[in-house]
């Protein structure tokens, strides 16, 4: 199964918010190659913009999450697909473009807002529960 990896199911992780165990679980999982994990690009910028505020060194995170999970970029076509989805959060959006375009099963994510119109999301906790 593959599986793209919302940037909050790692800042979830890192951390160590409401959702910890169970983001661990996954990332555990996909490093173990039980499933195929995809993330965008930028996902690896957020969460070294974002945790390095709070956790002193990230870098040896991100080299491992960089050799685990497939790093895919947006392209111009896609950042004209999620510009035209009618959702205010447009990095959702090329998240989801990026999903659907590599064809990934499910979305792990912990934003309620998410958007998802063909591929099934779920939170971390709702795909521990069903998969793991």
């Amino acid at each position: 199964m593959k599986i793209f990896v919302d940037t909050n199911v790692f800042l979830d992780l890192i951390l160590k918010r409401e959702n910890f165990e169970n983001s661990l679980l996954i990332f555990n999982a996909i490093e173990k190659k039980l499933y195929s994990g995809v993330i965008l690009d930028i996902t690896l910028l957020n969460i070294d913009y974002i945790a390095n505020k709070q956790v002193k060194d990230i870098k040896d995170f991100l080299g491992l999450v960089n050799t685990i999970f497939e790093i895919v970029g947006g392209t111009n076509k896609m950042f004209d697909e999620a510009l035209s989805i009618k959702n205010v959060d447009l990095e959702d959006n090329l998240q989801y473009i990026s999903a659907k375009k590599l064809m990934c099963d499910v979305i792990v994510t912990n934003d309620k807002t998410f958007y998802s119109e063909e591929i099934v999301k779920f939170t971390s906790n709702a795909f521990v529960d069903k998969y793991l």
